[in-house]
């Protein structure tokens, strides 16, 4: 496959990508990308995948064909629908950055896992009105830094070690915001951001200077005053009974993040938002691998998780058409969008893909990695050479 024979459909049309051989998909999706982006440089590729695994993959092997994409992946919760136990803080850390970027139109590509994409999400407008910048030589007032951090999610903690927890040490600040790979370390002098630095979590130590930080919220939905007002309103018109009975109830109306709640984040917001609600419409999108399938089976088992787990009177549950986007109405929705539709079979004739030749070792031979170093000086292209440890 060359470089120049990528097709890139028209906003509201479709392509269809056929490929003959596994593992074609990120160098053709590279390329994709690459073309994409020169042609429309604010033209995002956003790739919907059937699942986890082709997810992970394709963030790893893209970069290998295209170093120069920015290439962000929006995990899922790695979650049951309905557990009882909220996401790690690194993947909700992930989540914020990658939307916040597709926000900014601030990435090439964006990889989503399907079932990712059918759960509703914190409106843009949430994103942008809580997310701030400190920079060096900024006025602060560190009573007002510490009430912003506090209603934006973050923890106050002696020690910083992890995402969404910060400390106030006389005229220091201690901070790890979410989607950085660091904490940093804010010193001021009276009321002046004199320097911020970041610092090792294990050691504490300071390590090198920055000159600005931005601060994502914590979660992925409000628990200041608002949002708590908000959720118990909503509460209280969703389900019938006492509200005082529900443990998730009474918790965020302390101010405490109970374990799943973010299987409740429809009661946090007006109106909730879709992966495609972020995206900008002239966005490229490119739906890889048996989507259909994997909503069925989504959807399957929500439903069945939702029957058997609703008839907890102390723990209430919303329904998957509040929390999920039906399978035909998130399709339909992509009908917008300049679409490539990827699929695998027999490749059109004259595409320059093939398959390898054969580069056994001959042990008894002089040179037994002879047709390999043949093979490596005359071939023009990159090569990924993979093997036991």
């Amino acid at each position: 496959m060359t470089q120049n024979t990528l097709p890139i459909p028209n906003k509201g049309q479709a392509n269809r990508l056929t490929l003959k051989n596994s593992g074609e998909d990120a160098f053709a999706l590279a390329m994709l990308a690459m073309q994409s982006k020169t042609q429309k440089p604010n033209q995002p590729l956003v790739i919907i995948t059937a699942g986890g695994f082709d997810a992970q993959r394709l963030l790893e092997e893209i970069p290998y064909f295209a170093p120069s994409l920015s290439v962000h992946l929006l995990p899922d919760w790695e979650t049951l629908p309905y557990d009882q136990f909220s996401p790690h803080p690194d993947l909700i850390s992930d989540r914020l950055t990658t939307l916040y970027h597709i926000a900014q139109n601030a990435c090439d590509v964006v990889i989503v896992p399907l079932a990712t994409a059918l759960i509703r999400l914190s409106p843009k407008a949430y994103l942008s009105a809580n997310t701030f910048m400190l920079k060096k030589g900024q006025t602060l007032d560190i009573e007002a830094l510490r009430m912003q951090c506090a209603e934006a999610g973050y923890h106050h903690v002696t020690q910083v070690i992890s995402h969404g927890e910060f400390s106030v040490r006389g005229g220091l600040v201690d901070l790890f915001p979410m989607g950085s790979a660091l904490p940093y370390r804010i010193d001021l002098f009276d009321d002046e951001i004199e320097s911020i630095r970041t610092f090792d979590v294990d050691t504490q130590r300071s390590l090198y200077p920055v000159p600005e930080i931005r601060l994502l919220p914590a979660r992925e939905f409000p628990l200041d005053e608002t949002g708590i007002a908000l959720f118990r309103s909503q509460f209280r018109e969703t389900f019938e009974g006492d509200p005082q009975r529900a443990k998730i109830y009474k918790d965020v109306s302390k101010g405490i993040a109970s374990g799943g709640i973010e299987w409740y984040l429809p009661l946090f917001f007006e109106q909730t938002a879709t992966l495609l609600d972020y995206l900008a419409t002239d966005s490229l999108l490119c739906l890889h691998g048996d989507l259909d399938s994997s909503a069925q089976q989504f959807w399957r088992e929500a439903q069945s998780r939702y029957r058997t787990l609703a008839h907890d009177a102390e723990r209430p549950l919303l329904p998957p058409e509040k929390l999920l986007i039906k399978t035909e109405d998130f399709f339909s929705a992509t009908h917008t969008f300049a679409r490539v539709v990827l699929t695998s079979g027999t490749l059109e004739a004259g595409k320059t893909t093939s398959t390898l030749p054969a580069l056994d070792i001959e042990r008894r031979a002089e040179q037994p990695i002879h047709k390999l170093t043949t093979f490596i000086s005359e071939f023009k292209g990159r090569i990924l050479i993979v093997a036991e440890s």
